[in-house]
C-alpha cells in the first residue's frame, strides 16, 4: 500500500519543531524526566544493595509497568521479564514470581513517593502560563476511598466498615488528593483509616496544608471550607473557592453584609469555639473574624476569599468551579482505568508502596499528555487519558528505544482522540446489563466452602 501523507499531522510536527527550536514550555516539560535534578533524586533514594537480578531501579520500573498494564498480576510482569531476556539474547530468568515479589518488598517507599511528588510538582511549574487562571495556580482537592485484600494485616490498619460482619467486608482506606487543575497531575495525597478519629477528609487535608504557597487558589467541595482553613490560608496568601458547607448554607442571608450584586455579598465570619484537634497556641493565633464572599449561582451557594468582584466576577468563578469536576474524572481514571480502586497487596507496608506507585505511573502519563497538549495547542483536559495510556504502552511493547522523531509523532497522535464536550450531561446511576444470578455472600468464605463441601452447591433456580 503506498504511503499517504497527512497534511494535518505534518502541520503538527512542524509546530513541534518550531516550539522546540524556541525552547518552548513543551520542551522543558519533556526534559523533566531527563533532568539532572531527577537523576540526583533517584541516586539519592537508592538504598544500599548488592547486585541482584532485580535491582531497585529495575524493580520500580517493573512495578510501574505492572500498575499501568491491563493485566496487573505479578506473573504477567515476570513473563514480560522473560520475554525481554529472550529478545535481548540473554539467559531468561525463572518464571516464578518469588524473586520479583521479594524485590518489591525491599524497595523503599521513599522512591515512588518522592518521584511521584517530584514529577507532579515539576510539571505544575513548567506548564505554559497561558493555561493558568488569571495567571494563578489552581489546585483542586477531593477525597475518595479504596479497598484492598481481606487479610488480617490489612484489617488491623485499615479496618472494614463497621456495619459489615466479620469476614464479609474488605479493608478500606480513605484518600485525599490534591491535583493541579491545568495538568491534572497529582501533587500529593494523604490516606489512612476510613473511620475513626482523624480519618475524615478535613483531617487528612490538614496534613497537606504545607503544599500551598502564596498566590495559589484551592477548589474544593462542601466538605472543606471551615473557618480555620480559610483563616490559615488567608494568612499564607492562598485563596479558596468552594461550595458552602451544609450547616452554613442554610443560614446564608444575602440581605446582610456588603452587597456586590444579585445574591453576591461580603460577610464577616466569627471564629468558632476551639475544636479538640487544634492546640491552644495555634487556635489563639487565628484571627477572631475574617471577611469572605458568598454568592449563589446555578442553584448552589459558594464561599470564596476572592473578594474583588471587579477582578473576579461571579460568572468567571462559577466557570472555574465547574472545572472542579475534572478531579472527579482524574480520580476515576486512576481508580478505574489503572485499577487503584481495588489494590492487590496483602500487607499495609506494601499497600502504601502500591498507592505511591500508582500515583507515579499516573503522573508519568499526565506528563505525556501535557507534552502532547503543548505541541498541539490544546489543554491536557481535552485529551483522552486512556488513549494516551494505550498508545504509550503499545509503543513500549514494540521498541525499547526512545527515538526523538518517533516520540514527536507519538505525542501528536495522542492529541487526535479528545474527550467529548458534553455540558449538562445527565445519566442514571444504574446498570442495564443484569448481573449473574448469584446470591450475596452472607457468611465468611471459609464457612461457605465447608457447607458446599458437605452439601454440594444449591440447585440453580430457573
Amino acid at each position: 500500500m503506498p504511503h499517504v501523507s497527512c497534511p494535518r499531522l505534518q502541520v503538527q510536527q512542524s509546530s513541534f519543531r518550531k516550539l522546540a527550536a524556541n525552547h518552548a514550555d513543551c520542551h522543558s516539560i519533556f526534559n523533566i524526566l531527563t533532568s539532572d535534578k531527577l537523576l540526583n533524586q533517584v541516586e539519592f533514594l537508592l538504598p544500599d544493595h548488592r547486585e541482584r537480578k532485580f535491582p531497585p531501579t529495575e524493580t520500580l520500573s517493573m512495578f510501574v509497568a505492572q500498575v499501568l498494564s491491563q493485566d496487573r498480576s505479578c506473573q504477567n510482569i515476570a513473563n514480560q521479564a522473560i520475554a525481554k531476556s529472550l529478545v535481548s539474547s540473554l539467559t531468561p530468568c525463572s518464571s516464578s514470581t518469588g524473586g520479583y515479589c521479594k524485590a518489591r518488598q525491599r524497595l523503599p517507599v521513599e522512591m515512588p513517593q518522592t518521584l511521584a511528588r517530584f514529577i507532579g510538582q515539576s510539571l505544575e511549574q513548567e506548564i505554559p502560563s497561558s493555561w493558568r487562571w488569571f495567571g494563578r495556580r489552581v489546585r483542586v482537592v477531593d477525597g475518595t476511598s479504596i479497598t484492598m485484600p481481606d487479610t488480617d494485616a490489612n484489617q488491623s490498619v485499615y479496618p472494614q466498615q463497621g456495619g459489615q460482619k466479620p469476614g464479609l467486608g474488605f479493608p478500606i482506606s480513605r484518600l485525599v488528593a490534591v491535583t493541579d487543575l491545568c495538568s491534572g497531575a497529582i501533587l500529593d495525597v494523604a490516606f489512612g483509616r476510613f473511620m475513626g478519629k482523624g480519618s475524615d477528609e478535613q483531617s487528612l487535608f490538614r496534613t497537606l496544608n504545607s503544599l500551598f504557597e502564596t498566590g495559589d487558589i484551592i477548589l474544593g467541595d462542601a466538605f472543606f471550607p471551615s473557618y480555620i482553613l480559610m483563616a490559615e490560608m488567608l494568612e499564607k496568601g492562598v485563596d479558596i473557592l468552594m461550595e458552602q458547607m451544609g450547616a452554613r448554607r442554610r443560614t446564608v442571608d444575602f440581605g446582610l453584609g456588603t452587597s456586590l450584586g444579585a445574591r453576591d455579598h461580603l460577610i464577616q465570619y466569627r471564629k468558632p469555639r476551639q475544636p479538640d484537634w487544634i492546640d491552644k497556641k495555634r487556635y489563639e493565633a487565628i484571627p477572631d473574624t475574617i471577611i469572605v464572599r458568598e454568592f449563589k449561582a446555578k442553584g448552589k451557594i459558594f464561599v470564596t476569599t476572592l473578594t474583588d468582584s471587579k477582578l473576579y466576577s461571579k460568572q468567571s468563578m462559577t466557570a472555574l468551579y465547574k472545572r472542579r469536576w475534572e478531579i472527579e474524572t482524574n480520580i476515576g481514571q486512576i481508580k478505574t482505568i489503572l485499577g487503584m480502586n481495588i489494590l492487590s497487596c496483602k500487607t499495609p507496608e506494601m499497600i502504601v508502596k502500591e498507592i505511591w506507585v500508582y500515583i507515579l505511573g499516573y503522573n508519568l502519563i499526565r506528563l505525556l499528555m501535557a507534552q502532547s497538549a503543548a505541541i498541539t495547542g490544546l489543554q491536557p483536559a481535552d485529551l483522552s487519558f486512556k488513549h494516551c495510556l494505550q498508545l504509550w504502552l503499545n509503543y513500549l511493547q514494540q521498541t525499547a528505544t526512545l527515538d526523538e522523531a518517533k516520540i514527536v509523532l507519538l505525542l501528536t497522535l495522542m492529541a487526535q482522540q479528545r474527550v467529548g464536550n458534553r455540558p449538562g450531561r445527565i445519566e442514571p446511576r444504574a446498570l442495564k446489563r443484569r448481573p449473574k444470578a448469584y446470591p450475596m455472600l452472607m457468611i465468611p468464605r471459609t464457612d461457605a466452602r465447608e457447607i458446599v463441601r458437605k452439601n454440594g452447591h444449591p440447585v440453580k433456580l430457573k
